[in-house]
């Protein structure tokens, strides 16, 4: 069966000789979930004339890596032993059994199937089959709650899914898409009724099939700023070509990449740990949740080449002395996407490491720009657009692309772009230009050298009696205080003035904890920063709060603010 791809019809032409509205391409699947192409198809095919997209599907990419080279490793966790894991081979033979599996039970092309697994080889094989039968990936993180899962789920019509967490299985009944259900928990899936076990001998021999390279392969899941999380539609030409080639650009080729991802495998980050394998031909590993002295004894004893981390991990493996043995000379770069790096971070990364440290700008909607982080870096810059992943305008509130030095809106387009957000047709146009464009909500500028500069949000301040207040650009300075090794800022309710200001801050260690009035006078003082900028409040804190993606949940860090 091949993916239902049905397009809009066109236009009917005016009395008058207005020119017809070109074609939308739409996706439907089978559950009734519509997903238009807002890239004009012209800028599509010439991506792919052009090279910068392979005209093949993710799966496919994955069986050429296999026929290139199936001794090599493909997937290690981090207990595994030096040289272990499975290889290409071993893994293709685990995704053709499982895309028996999701075969057997009714899924296929046209369908939505999610997966919430921890981070290790049963999440990659099943994503891997996902592609291989022609549905739709929808992985996100565990540790979300049973919002998150009703809310995706549901919004996606998912009509299959894959389950770790036992209490997710409870929640079928309230999904009417869902047909079929897996857990990677052999118990629970002989009690439940209905419940598969994703471990199970395949009963029918899978052989792959067509899958259409311009249809979605991946709905992205990013928390964002939302109330909900929000889903993004990539197609497979957009994963394996912008997203691949934003992977491969990080750094010069090291040879067999071998990439450490630390971030959950179901986060739009994380999305690169999949690529490693099937666009890049290189070796992923994983450790099943976060720590930083687990991180560094995996990234010693399996060789990585590149450590995939958000900011606040970076700080807590940099913050670990060397134990005894450790040996990170296979290291050629450590990558940062998620948050914003503090230049203190970097700093003390790279120290511990002796590696340069990659800063990511970019999200689930297909902005990306990366640069080494250097503390003689300008502030801001993030790197210069790189046209064959992603192309970058700055635009005004008139719509208009505004000229060298100017700021404005942060604007994206290239291969690595997504088909749409899942969301009412509103949403598009909140995302979207008419032509494809991703509105980003950044403000920034672009120089004469075509260096990016990231200035702040359009939509993330703080408003407090009409003034508005960028919490990111507080945090940037309060991040250079030597007491300080994380801080986030947020917004508390106030009853005079709306909103007020409050810096939550984790003390480096060994450092005492900082006053509101110190870090106030250093604010002032020491950065220039203006009167009416400063926090207000401050909520010391032992950890930060953390996401499923690891990033810092900022969520969390309002309520209890605002209860203090």
């Amino acid at each position: 069966m091949t993916a239902p791809a049905v397009p809009t019809a066109p236009a009917a032409p005016a009395a008058s000789a207005e020119p017809a509205v070109p074609t939308v391409p739409v996706w439907t699947s089978r559950a009734g979930l519509a997903l238009p192409d807002l890239v004009p198809l012209a800028e599509r095919r010439s991506w792919v004339a052009g090279g910068l997209c392979p005209d093949r599907d993710v799966a496919a990419l994955f069986r050429e890596r296999v026929a290139a080279h199936p001794a090599r490793q493909a997937v290690v966790e981090a207990g595994d032993p030096p040289g272990g894991g499975w290889d290409y081979a071993t893994l293709d033979a685990e995704v053709r059994r499982i895309a028996a599996l999701f075969t057997e039970a009714g899924l296929g092309a046209g369908d939505v199937v999610a997966l919430r697994l921890p981070n290790g080889r049963a999440a990659v094989a099943a994503e891997l089959a996902v592609y291989a039968i022609g549905a739709v990936a929808l992985p996100y993180p565990p540790g979300g709650g049973r919002r998150d899962t009703l809310a995706l789920l549901g919004r996606a019509r998912a009509a299959g899914a894959v389950f770790a967490e036992h209490s997710d299985l409870a929640l079928a009944d309230r999904l009417p898409t869902l047909r079929a259900v897996f857990t990677t928990d052999e118990a629970p899936a002989g009690r439940a009724g209905g419940v598969r076990w994703l471990g199970a001998p395949a009963r029918t021999r899978w052989r792959p099939g067509a899958v259409d390279p311009t249809a979605p392969a991946r709905l992205m899941v990013s928390s964002g700023s939302e109330a909900e999380p929000k889903m993004v539609a990539y197609s497979h030409h957009a994963m394996g070509g912008g997203r691949a080639r934003y992977l491969r650009a990080l750094t010069p080729d090291p040879g067999p990449r071998r990439h450490l991802v630390l971030v959950p495998l179901g986060s739009s980050f994380g999305s690169c740990g999949v690529l490693t394998v099937a666009a890049l031909g290189g070796t992923l590993l994983v450790l099943p949740a976060f720590d930083p002295a687990e991180a560094l004894r995996a990234a010693s004893a399996h060789r990585a080449t590149h450590l995939f981390a958000v900011p606040t991990m970076l700080r807590r493996i940099a913050e670990r002395p060397p134990s005894p043995g450790e040996d990170l000379s296979t290291l050629v770069a450590t990558v940062s996407s998620g948050a914003e790096l503090p230049p203190a971070t970097a700093e003390v990364t790279e120290r511990r490491l002796g590696r340069p440290v990659i800063t990511v700008y970019g999200s689930s909607d297909g902005v990306n720009c990366h640069t080494r982080a250097t503390p003689a870096a300008p502030a801001g810059f993030v790197g210069v657009p790189d046209p064959a992943v992603v192309a970058v305008r700055i635009v005004g509130p008139d719509g208009r692309e505004l000229p060298a030095g100017e700021p404005g809106e942060i604007q994206a387009r290239g291969p690595m772009t997504p088909l749409c957000h899942l969301g009412e047709r509103a949403d598009d146009a909140r995302h979207r230009t008419p032509d494809g464009w991703v509105r980003t909500g950044d403000l920034g500028r672009l120089d004469a050298r075509g260096r990016l500069f990231l200035l702040g949000r359009l939509r993330n301040v703080v408003i407090r009696g009409g003034y508005n207040i960028s919490p990111a650009e507080v945090e940037r300075h309060l991040a250079a205080h030597p007491d300080v090794a994380e801080v986030a800022c947020v917004p508390v309710p106030d009853p005079d003035l709306g909103e007020r200001l409050c810096a939550c801050v984790r003390p480096a260690p060994g450092a005492p904890p900082p006053t509101l009035a110190a870090l106030q006078a250093f604010l002032r003082d020491t950065r220039g920063l203006e009167r009416r900028k400063l926090p207000e409040l401050l909520l010391p804190v032992a950890e930060m709060p953390h996401g499923p993606t690891g990033k810092v949940c900022r969520r969390t860090l309002t309520a209890r603010a605002a209860e203090r």
